[in-house]
Formats: structure tokens, sequence, C-alpha cells
């Protein structure tokens, strides 16, 4: 067990527990193109970031005053019209969806995610004030930490979420700086002494409060012209001496006006906590949510050690992490069960669900269906359930498994129900089961056709009671004969429709039986 970069077998399982962890979005051709390549060459196209194609547009929306279907509302000005904001929001989540799956092998928009469920921002009315928030994680996903905090903390999202926006001399607000010390650096440690945690104390709190004094946001769903925007108060802002606890080295903290949260921030992440904080969360994103006193010393403590060495610069961590033989060892393979993004986003993209459009509206209304079905399954991109974000995340000892209720487990066979067989959204689309013929040597046999399918969708080999269930679904009670028959006559005459609906009905039936086998569940 070490961070040591993984020198094992490279092969499919390699390749696709990677591509599981690391990405939203890849097909069979892309594990195959992986496997040629090898674990660097597959690491470095994965760290390649890359820019939007376009902006959030207007898809269908007639009644926007200031912006034309097919064009972008991030800048423009807002009026409280009916629908108007509704139409934004759900243009922004069609968008964000739109970057999942259109760039392929990129690590980029996981690491969105796993910041949006650290720095957590919910119930924001004005859509442009969202946008810049998902803009601001985005462009982040790879880079410096310690920046990342210093820009959240005065993001005008997060202002207005935690109150930092009502935080005053006069009156200070304490839930920023509260989350900021619990949940976004240090963590909070056990209750050692009155009001101290082992990480923080109360007085930490309430210094941390003063100095956040002054920040506000303005133009939030402003009809009179005022673009979103983030100011700092003098007047609104304490000037006194704050001092911080031990935890923080008994840091001072004068009078610095706009600039003192900088130092703030600097202060905050001299101490080794905020590295062993990430660096567990990272571990439990992306490995394993158990972390005893063995992973603890051997992975978690070199990894926080690395980042603190790099200045929080994350990628080369993050990299180390995803390639190190640790990462890859059987143990850490198919054990986390599918985050609902991962579940859908996996699905449609290995089964390479035909997402071409005609219309801006098509595509947004496509796009939707994405961050919808992770709606169904409980996990909503800004609506976690509190500030500490999806419980699946950090809530022992469950973790993952709290994806998994008797709400979601149906929504998840309807999920994959839908795709099989009614087909999605208004176009009826549904993955074309005859693409998975493309993945074996073989398919003229029943028994080579569900084994080499099962290797590319299941991390562990199909037991032999689950293989026989499989073939017996196909052949309905028939000889192994009855599927090769079909299939030779079918590749004999593929445009002849009769004979096509016969092998596709045959594939549909193992396919959707394979999907609802509780390893299809895992990552």
């Amino acid at each position: 067990m070490s961070l040591n970069q993984y020198s094992g077998e490279w092969n499919t399982n390699a390749a696709t527990h990677l591509l599981k962890r690391a990405c939203f979005f890849f097909n069979k051709s892309q594990i195959d193109t992986s496997v040629n390549e090898g674990l660097e060459q597959t690491l470095d196209k994965i760290f390649t970031t890359n820019e939007p194609a376009t902006l959030p547009l207007n898809p269908s929306f007639e009644n926007d005053p200031f912006v034309a279907i097919g064009e972008s509302w991030v800048d423009a000005e807002y009026q409280q019209i009916p629908g108007l904001n509704n139409y934004r929001n759900g243009s922004l989540v069609s968008w964000i969806g739109e970057q999942m799956i259109s760039h392929g092998l990129s690590i980029q928009e996981k690491m969105t995610f796993f910041w949006h469920s650290h720095f957590v921002v919910k119930d924001i009315q004005d859509t442009r004030f969202v946008y810049k928030n998902y803009n601001l994680l985005r462009e982040s996903a790879l880079g410096n930490f310690k920046q990342l905090t210093k820009d959240v903390t005065i993001d005008m999202s997060m202002l207005r979420f935690l109150n930092g926006n009502q935080n005053t001399k006069q009156k200070p607000n304490e839930n920023y700086a509260r989350e900021l010390l619990e949940l976004f650096t240090v963590g909070k440690g056990p209750l050692i002494g009155d009001g101290d945690y082992s990480t923080f104390s109360e007085l930490d709190v309430q210094e941390i409060a003063k100095v956040l004094t002054g920040w506000r946001d303005f133009g939030h769903n402003n009809s009179a012209g005022v673009q979103p925007s983030v100011s700092f108060l003098s007047f609104n802002h304490d000037e006194s001496n704050k001092q911080l606890s031990y935890h923080f080295n008994n840091a001072i903290i004068s009078n610095q006006g706009d600039q003192e949260y900088k130092t703030l921030i600097d202060v905050i992440f001299e101490s080794p906590d905020v590295a062993l904080h990430i660096a567990r969360k990272l571990y439990r994103f992306f490995v394993y949510y158990t972390i005893d006193e063995n992973i603890e010393s051997t992975i978690i403590e070199p990894l926080a050690q690395q980042i603190r060495d790099n200045d929080y610069e994350m990628e080369g961590a993050i990299r180390t992490l995803l390639g190190s033989e640790h990462f890859f060892e059987s143990c850490n393979r198919g054990v986390m069960i599918s985050n609902p993004l991962d579940f859908y986003l996996h699905t449609v993209g290995l089964f390479e669900l035909d997402l071409s459009y005609d219309s801006i509206f098509e595509q947004y209304q496509l796009n939707s269906t994405i961050l919808l079905a992770s709606s169904l399954m409980q996990m909503a991109y800004y609506n976690a359930p509190s500030v500490a974000g999806w419980k699946a995340f950090y809530q022992e000892p469950a973790y993952y498994r709290l994806w998994l209720n008797s709400s979601t487990l149906p929504i998840r066979k309807l999920i994959v129900d839908v795709l099989w067989v009614e087909g999605l959204g208004d176009a009826k689309l549904k993955l074309d089961p005859f693409k998975v013929l493309n993945w074996v040597s073989n398919p003229k046999d029943i028994n080579v056709l569900i084994s080499e399918v099962a290797a590319v969708m299941f991390t562990y080999e199909l037991t032999d009671g689950q293989h026989e269930f499989l073939k017996d679904v196909v052949l309905a009670g028939l000889a192994e004969s009855d599927w090769l028959e079909a299939y030779v006559n079918y590749e004999a005459d593929p445009d002849n429709e009769e004979l096509k609906q016969i092998v596709e009905i045959k594939l549909v039936t193992l396919l959707l039986n394979m999907c609802y086998l509780p390893e299809f569940q895992l990552c």
C-alpha cells in the first residue's frame, strides 16, 4: 500500500477503473485507446482542461426583453418577468450537463463537482450569480486550493448563502466563519476543551467573523439594470486587531481593509490540518470511504505533505493519487456505489446513446435530462441537502450506501428501463444494443457474448450462477443454438427488419438484466 506509481498490469479492468473514478463520460472505444496508450498517457488526457465551447443560451424563451433566442443571458439584465429566472435556471442546468458529456476523458467536470460539494452553495434565486459560482469552480478545478478559498470567501453566491453579506462590525455574523473552518479548511476535530475542537476554537470563529465584515453582493434579482457584483464597504468593516487561538499560532490580524481576508486565509492555511482535511476528502471521493490508521499514515499524510509542499496547487496530488499503487489495488476496484451523476452518465456514455440534436431547443432539452435524472436519484446540482453537502460523501458508517434506498433504487431501475426500452425525452432516444457487438470477439457464441460484455460493464467476473441466469434469460429455455441461428441469420441479411428485431429483442433482454444486477451499481 503506497502512493508509488502503479506498475501492475494495465488492462481493460484497470483502465475502466480509472475512467469510472476520474471521468463522467467515456465509451468502450476510449477504454480501448487507454489500454493501448498506457497509464501515463491516459493521465495526461484526463488532466487536460478546456474551455466551454459556448455560454449558456436562451433556447426558446420568447419573453426575455434582454436576450434573444440563441443568445446568452449570463451578462444580461434581469427583470422579474414570470418564467424568466426559471428558463435561465433550466438553461444553466442543461449547459452544465453539456460540459459533462462534451469534453470526453477529462477530470475537470468531476473536480468541478467535487469543489461544488465542498464549497456548497444553494438557494440562490438569481441564475447569473449561480453561473458565476460554477464558472469559478470550473476554472479552479485543478488549480490552487488556497486561492480558490480566497475567491469563494467573497463569491457573491457564497456571501448570500452563508450570510456574509449581513456580516457587519455592528452585528457580526458567524455563519461563514464557522463553515470556513469546520467544513472548508481545517475540519472539525474532536472536542478537547470548552469551545475547543482540536483544530479550531469558538474564539477563532468569532475573530474570523470580524475579519470578514464589510463585504456585500449587489444586483441579485435587480430589475434596475444593476449587474451582479461584490463590493467592500469599509464603514461596515471591523478595524480592530483580531487575535486567533493557539491553533493558528495566536496570529494577530490587523486592519487591512479589503485585503484582510487574504491574510486570514494565508494564516489558516499554515495549519497542517488543512492539507490533511482536503486529502481525506479527495480520498473518500476517488478511492474509498474507510480511512484507518494504516491508510492515514501511508496515504493521507504523504498526500497532504505533497499538497503543502506544492503550496496547495492540487493537480499534482490528485494525479499522484489516481496513478498510485494503492488506487489500483483490487480491494479498491468496484467497491463504490455510483453516485447518481456517475450512474447515469457512465450508462449513456458506455453504451453510446445518440445525443445528436437538430436545434438549440432540442440540445438543451436533452442535456437537462442528465441533471434531472440525477435529481430524481437525490443528487441535484446546486441543491445539496445542507451546507455539508451530500451525506454519502461524509456520513459514517454508511457513506456511499446512502445513495441506495427504497426511493432511489426503483428510480435507477426506471432509468435503465427508459434508456433501453421506453426511450428518453420527446425524441424517445434509446440505447442501441447492437453497439455492444463491437465489444465482442465472437458474438455468435452466447457464452462469449455474455462474458466479454460483462468484462466491460463490471469490475468483477460474473459468477457461474449469474452467467447461467443471464443465458437462460436470453434463450428463454431454448438451446444455445437458438442464439447462434438468430445471429447468423441476421449477420447474413442485416437489412432484414424481422431478423434484426429477433436479435435486438434478445440483446435488449440481456443488457437490461445485466443492468439490473447489483454489480452495475458499483464503480
